[in-house]
């Protein structure tokens, strides 16, 4: 195999990241594949749906119930909860059965969830402890009517973990693609910039075209596009029908060194080139969710109600202004 350097120049070579896209539209969507907005006389003017990932609100220790009603009172459609918030309600007696009504009651999709399941990792016996974990993850999910779930590289993403064969992570991820076919769930690649593997946009989209599979899918997030220095011109090369899910924030003017997850701001008010990211989204065909993901510790100290609400309104203006 060869050195990651010289894998990130095959893929910016061989045009590797627009077949990802390609590859991965058909099956993986909740609806036919729209057509591509660059072939639109007149592009929508909104084209994106809007999404609460639960992260933003979680300094407020709130219940998936809470959080849910959050969400709905705010006017988001859709949200991203987190497993572990997920089984701490099984855990106090709740039921999946329960959950779902109440999703549907409320008006809400729970298009992506959260989870950190060992799957990436080269040791065969934690890999298959979460291998089982996801699978129950997955079963889980598609009880309360989850569509997606998340696959970062937990476990392989600090600086002292071995980087690994991408060939490998792809014949892994494919494993994960297969339990999430039996479920009903499509789990998503995902990009951490931060990690020592699956940090950039090219790796990701090497491991989901590799896996062969029409599910086959990422996860992206602005801050860690960012993050792991990916630049975002290379999003014109994907298929936007392709992708379903995208984390949306933003970040102040510090270097990227310096940059940390609770440094995410409301989109609008950092330095993120959002009005190119936007309309590059757009013009490739991307119709699904900017979900809003933020770690920022100065909003987890305000009331939840104001900032889902200012987050939603801040995400819209973003778009707004982009596309005019």
């Amino acid at each position: 195999m060869s050195s990651k350097p010289s894998r990130r120049s095959i893929l910016t070579s061989s045009g590797v990241a627009f077949a990802a896209g390609a590859l991965s539209v058909a099956a993986g969507a909740e609806k036919p594949a729209p057509t591509p907005a660059s072939s639109i006389a007149t592009p929508p003017a909104e084209p994106f749906e809007y999404c609460l990932n639960t992260s933003t609100i979680r300094g407020a220790n709130l219940t998936i119930v809470e959080q849910l009603d959050v969400a709905s009172k705010v006017g988001f459609k859709a949200v991203e909860p987190w497993i572990g918030d997920i089984h701490d309600y099984l855990k106090k007696g709740g039921t999946t059965k329960d959950l779902a009504k109440r999703i549907g009651d409320l008006g809400l999709s729970v298009v992506d969830a959260i989870g950190f399941d060992e799957w990436i990792v080269d040791d065969e016996q934690r890999r298959a402890k979460g291998l089982e974990a996801l699978k129950r993850d997955m079963d889980m999910l598609a009880e309360i009517g989850g569509k997606r779930i998340a696959a970062p590289p937990i476990g392989a993403n600090n600086a002292k973990d071995p980087l690994l064969d991408l060939h490998k992570v792809a014949e892994r991820y494919l494993a994960v693609l297969e339990l999430g076919d039996k479920a009903g769930i499509q789990p998503l690649v995902e990009l951490w910039g931060s990690s020592r593997n699956l940090s950039r946009l090219g790796d990701v989209a090497f491991v989901a075209i590799e896996t062969r599979h029409p599910k086959a899918s990422m996860l992206l997030d602005l801050y860690h596009l960012h993050k792991g220095g990916s630049d975002f011109t290379g999003l014109h090369l994907l298929n936007g029908a392709a992708l379903h899910v995208i984390h949306t924030n933003d970040w102040p003017n510090l270097p990227i060194e310096k940059l940390t997850d609770a440094h995410r701001v409301f989109p609008g008010d950092g330095v993120a080139p959002l009005g190119e990211i936007f309309r590059t989204l757009r013009d490739t065909g991307f119709r699904g969710y900017l979900s809003l993901e933020l770690f920022n510790r100065d909003y987890w100290k305000q009331s939840p109600l104001k900032v889902a609400k200012e987050g939603l309104e801040k995400m819209k203006e973003a778009v707004k202004k982009s596309l005019g």
